[in-house]
């Protein structure tokens, strides 16, 4: 009979942690301790006891379930008493054989800890993960201010206020003045109708039969409520945007020069010069990418950082970003290629970044469209994406800058290449491809 092969320990003083809500059960090597599974609170006095227990027992490895936000009281605790902690993705543990519980699931954890068939999710850097929380914070606001415009038209339109009709943005300039005066108390829509720039395509006739209905108390009453939240909400992201400022200057340890004009700033673009304070803390100026904006640029940064030498290669970074072909073989046959369901924030920027391209008059502008016109949109996208990945992983590791080479330029090099490919092909069968005057010209 043949003998098993022992199971090779990659990790010998490893430990490992079922993290929960109030209670964490840790997990030891057998011959550490007489009781090698303990049970600890989720106070911080209770984390500095398990921090002890740990570093008695001689561990200096930690495996961590990532449990909804417990996790990261017991990181940071334990990555500040000298510990190297490994954040693990709770998917790749939930087949347990046998019983389940919490003193099994630590034990098993540990064991796949110390045998290395585990793999440590990213985190980046703490000065990147405070500036990655008052970015989040920040979009959550502007979430949420995105709702109360949504409660503003609907009171709106159940006075029958039909200006989303005549106004593409209901709180630009015209609309913002509009929506005030009602709130104020004015109901005349000739007064009303004044307040249109004249930017907007709508004339002020139009504007004065939309402004036109039933003026009902209880609905002007929850307009004046939604604006006040709204305003209420414009201050709190004021107030992120002077904190991103306070956090992004003395990151800024390179000196860049900014050529060209900048992109045009959108409605929630910081007031700031978040252009030069990105470029300052990357090196590059990212936003020379096309279809990349600014605030799309500070989603990237925020998430990865900077620094990207813990990903080993581009691939590797694509990957972790979800943007690459999945492996599912079997058989000897490819039963699926389809790339992976993510919630990467950085995938989602640069997915919609890849949207922008549709029109635009630049090298990936012709590189979506003629992706397009290979495949459907949404493969398209992701394959855009998974280009703009590689240009911010060269330039940031690299520190080039990009260059456009332009559309004609880029359209001109596929000719070339097709051109070759059918005299390759013709070649192949027999024949040559003699190119007519105008052709060759």
């Amino acid at each position: 009979m043949a003998m098993r092969k022992r199971e090779e320990v990659v990790f010998p003083n490893a430990a490992a942690i079922d993290v929960g809500g109030s209670t964490h059960w840790v997990a030891v090597p057998r011959d550490r301790a007489d009781q090698p599974v303990q049970e600890y609170g989720a106070m911080t006095d209770d984390l500095h006891a398990m921090a002890n227990w740990l570093i008695a027992c001689g561990v200096d490895t930690v495996a961590l379930e990532s449990t909804g936000v417990y996790w990261i009281p017991v990181y940071e605790v334990l990555e500040r008493r000298g510990l190297k902690v490994w954040l693990v993705d709770a998917r790749q543990m939930k087949y347990v054989p046998g019983r389940k519980s919490d003193v099994q699931d630590c034990q098993w954890l540990q064991k796949l800890m110390s045998l290395g068939l585990l793999r440590a999710a990213f985190r980046p850097d703490d000065e990147v993960c405070v500036v990655r929380a008052v970015a989040r914070q920040r979009e959550v606001l502007l979430a949420e201010q995105a709702s109360w415009v949504l409660r503003m038209q609907k009171a709106l339109v159940q006075m029958n206020i039909q200006l989303s009709e005549v106004l593409t943005d209901v709180m630009g300039m015209t609309g913002q003045a509009i929506i005030r005066d009602i709130v104020a108390g004015e109901r005349d829509p000739a007064v009303l109708a004044r307040h249109r720039q004249s930017r907007v395509k709508a004339s002020e006739a139009d504007i004065r039969r939309a402004l036109t209905g039933n003026w009902r108390d209880e609905h002007v009453f929850v307009l004046a409520q939604s604006l006040a939240m709204y305003d209420s909400l414009a201050q709190r992201v004021t107030e992120c945007d002077a904190k991103m400022q306070a956090l992004l200057t003395p990151l800024g340890c390179h000196e860049v020069n900014l050529h060209g004009p900048g992109k045009r700033a959108g409605k929630n673009t910081p007031a700031f010069d978040l252009r030069m304070a990105l470029a300052r803390w990357a090196g590059v100026d990212l936003t020379r990418i096309n279809g990349l904006a600014l605030t799309s640029v500070l989603t990237i940064l925020s998430e990865v950082g900077p620094e990207l030498s813990r990903f080993t290669s581009v691939k590797h970074f694509c990957s972790w970003l979800g943007l690459c072909p999945g492996t599912k073989v079997s058989g000897g046959k490819v039963l699926s290629a389809r790339t992976r369901r993510s919630t990467n924030r950085v995938r989602q920027a640069l997915k919609l970044a890849a949207m922008s391209l549709s029109r635009n008059s630049s090298a990936l502008g012709a590189f979506y469209r003629r992706m397009c016109a290979r495949m459907d949109k949404p493969r398209a996208n992701t394959a855009v994406a998974h280009k703009l990945a590689r240009m911010i992983y060269f330039m940031l590791t690299r520190g080039e800058d990009y260059v456009d080479q332009g559309q004609q330029r880029y359209e001109e090099q596929q000719r070339q290449r097709s051109i070759a490919a059918l005299r390759r092909r013709a070649a192949d069968l027999g024949f040559a491809i003699t190119p007519t005057g105008a052709a060759a010209t």
